[in-house]
């Protein structure tokens, strides 16, 4: 299965709805982001052009910012937390638990872009150690029986490998 083609048009909308804001960037980046998912790289050009910077500025916003993705994600996107407390709690297992259940690596997409595999540094939820966050809902005290029930509910199938 292949990423859905880009809508050009409606990230020309978007370009030309912050064009000569040089302030705009972030702002036009984190739109195009919520439309479509990610920042694709043919919309580096058009982006600077719009908003009178180098392409060279509008890439390395792109790629400084965490936030920002120039290649597209699952559907779900977890994001394991590797904290101190979710370490000292069991975080590693949740990793592990989930890359062996998706078939997944930390960093990548299914096939089917049903789920991306992300590792953060903390989620601040450390009392719920261990925590996830699957989309911008967040999971804590994690089991295995959990983490499967939470698969499940973002779209894994039962019994698929």
């Amino acid at each position: 299965m292949e990423a859905e083609p880009i809508d050009l048009n409606s990230i020309s909308e978007l370009i030309k709805k912050h064009q000569d804001e040089k302030w705009g960037l972030i702002p036009l980046l984190q739109e195009i982001q919520e439309s479509i998912g990610y920042i694709p790289v043919e919309t580096i050009e058009p982006i600077a052009q719009a908003l009178k910077l180098s392409p060279a500025h509008v890439q390395g916003v792109v790629t400084f910012y965490s936030g920002f993705a120039t290649e597209p994600k699952g559907k779900c996107v977890l994001k394991v937390c590797r904290g101190t407390a979710c370490h000292v709690k069991g975080g590693k297992s949740v990793l592990n638990i989930i890359k062996k259940e998706l078939n997944l690596e930390e960093g990548k997409t299914s096939p089917d872009y049903q789920f991306t595999l992300e590792t953060v540094a903390c989620l601040g939820a450390c009392f719920l150690a261990p925590t996830l966050m699957a989309n911008r809902d967040y999971y804590g005290k994690l089991s295995p029986k959990k983490i499967t029930s939470i698969l499940d509910q973002y779209g894994r199938l039962k019994g698929e490998e």
